[in-house]
């Protein structure tokens, strides 16, 4: 068996501290190795202890979440980051992605939501809470052009995997995309899989983008070809 992913847990709240670790102990495949309750220490812990995995809130003292990002991804740059967030600090995201986080996670997430979040970064796939998906694109202006490039993108999907888009956009998650399209989970994982090899995109948050830009969220909004 694989050894357990080594996580490393950052936040200046204990509370929260305690309850994500009650979140991760019974999964099996993940060990939580140090806890930290301010970024300087976070950032020492990252160095000596290595782990896979570093989660980080945003809010902390001595060095906020997104400067210890900066410091681990420069010092340990093989520790991926999953920023720790709370409803309505999605203005953080954009920045968190340009220094390397691997993931941008609420702290209100489902406990499923949270294993799924580590599991992936641990991989090297980046993962955003489908909620803060929804809010990063309702910060956006309207698209107010179609570049080629993004249609030409859009249009190597398939009707299905353009349904999944819309939905992956509108801030659905992968079970409610199952839901409302009378799939399984697993087979909405399998789309939203290819939906981001054909599209160039890394996590939902781009994918969603890219579908505003190319008029793929517009009421009514059909395939182009």
């Amino acid at each position: 068996m694989a050894d357990p992913l080594r996580v490393l847990l950052a936040d200046d709240d204990s509370l929260i501290r305690t309850a994500i670790d009650a979140i991760l102990r019974p999964a099996t495949d993940i060990d939580l190795i140090a806890q930290a309750g301010d970024g300087r220490t976070a950032v020492d812990l990252a160095v000596r202890h290595r782990p896979d995995v570093a989660l980080l809130d945003i809010q902390m003292p001595v060095l906020d979440g997104l400067a210890a990002l900066r410091e681990i991804r420069r010092l340990a740059p093989a520790v991926q980051v999953v920023v720790l967030t709370t409803f309505g600090e999605d203005g953080y995201v954009a920045q968190a992605l340009a220094d390397g986080a691997a993931g941008f996670l609420l702290k209100e997430s489902a406990a499923e939501e949270l294993a799924y979040a580590v599991r992936a970064a641990a991989t090297g796939n980046a993962y955003l809470s489908p909620k803060i998906t929804r809010q990063v694109l309702n910060r956006l202006p309207a698209a107010t052009g179609r570049p080629k490039e993004d249609l030409a993108k859009a249009d190597l999907l398939s009707d299905r995997e353009r349904e999944v888009l819309v939905l992956l956009a509108q801030g659905l998650s992968n079970a409610e995309i199952g839901q409302r399209l009378f799939v399984s989970e697993g087979t909405v994982k399998t789309h939203v899989y290819r939906v981001f090899a054909k599209l160039g995109c890394e996590n939902r948050v781009q994918a969603a983008m890219l579908a505003q830009r190319a008029g793929l969220l517009e009421p009514h909004s059909g395939p182009t070809r």
